[in-house]
């Protein structure tokens, strides 16, 4: 989560809504460090863990990405929910919680919907008052 919280980080410093992510392989190698980036790329879906899935399937040479672990400043929402089904991850470590679009437990529980064909296994918590802080004092300067 250190590293997550690090491309944050960097997100933050380019203007970006301060979200970090990285990937993890089968082995435990790291495949991808991501931050936030729908601004800069003027893509609506380039979520730190969208990009992260992008990145594996690239290293990997598969979409599918059994036996990956993403670890993730924010709980994930609808859409990177869904990526993480599509690309069976094997499970997701995220930190905040997202009380207002997190589709892991707080607005929808997407990962445990019954008609996902894929279980994603999921633990939130981890570090989650270093990253809510780092998202509070975003939105602070912003304002």
């Amino acid at each position: 989560m250190d590293q997550a919280l690090d491309q944050a980080r960097l997100a933050a410093e380019a203007g970006e809504v301060p979200v970090g992510a990285v990937l993890a392989g089968p082995g435990g190698h790291i495949l991808a460090r991501t931050g936030n980036a729908p601004v800069r790329r003027h893509d609506p879906t380039a979520h730190a863990e969208i990009l992260a899935l992008r990145a594996g399937g690239a290293a990997l040479g598969n979409y599918r990405l059994a036996g990956c672990v993403l670890a993730v400043t924010l709980e994930p929402c609808a859409m990177c929910a869904a990526a993480l089904v599509h690309a069976r991850l094997a499970g997701v470590v995220y930190g905040a919680a997202d009380d207002l679009a997190g589709a892991v437990i707080s607005r929808a529980e997407y990962l445990d919907a019954p008609f996902c064909n894929h279980r994603v296994w999921h633990m939130g918590g981890v570090r989650a008052e270093a990253c809510a802080a780092l998202l509070r004092d975003f939105f602070e300067r912003k304002r």
